[in-house]
């Protein structure tokens, strides 16, 4: 390689920056073995690996934190806050399929403390 090959930004101009990605886009993902999963949200602090690091771009020795298997082992569970289960079953169930695991809690809880509710209020009656 000479130095004819290299090629300088025009006068100037600044370089470009790699573009910034938003972690909370990036898939998560499952150890296969203990149920370990890695949030590239929050990174690995014993591993020292930076909040915001994608997956795909950990060493190839990173082992899993809980367990230690290897990065072969671990399954893409997707990004965090999407709605669980196939893409393909998302249109069915009255729309609780489109519900994100959080939403599901509330509207069980919820139901579930409204129905308590009534029933405590059963011993109003006389």
């Amino acid at each position: 390689m000479s130095l004819d090959d290299l090629e300088a930004p025009p006068i100037g101009t600044e370089p470009s920056e790699p573009e910034a990605i938003d972690p909370k886009t990036l898939d998560r993902f499952e150890c296969g073995a203990c149920g370990y999963t890695y949030e590239p949200v929050k990174g690995d602090s014993t591993g020292k690996i930076a909040s915001g690091t994608a997956f795909e771009v950990l060493p190839e020795a990173w082992r899993c934190p809980v367990c230690g298997v290897r990065k072969e082992r671990f399954s893409n569970i997707g990004p965090a806050g999407n709605p669980s289960g196939f893409k393909e079953n998302l249109r069915y169930g009255l729309g609780v399929n489109t519900m994100t695991p959080g939403q599901k809690n509330i509207l069980i809880f919820g139901a579930l403390g409204v129905f308590f509710l009534i029933f405590l209020s059963l011993y109003g009656l006389k």
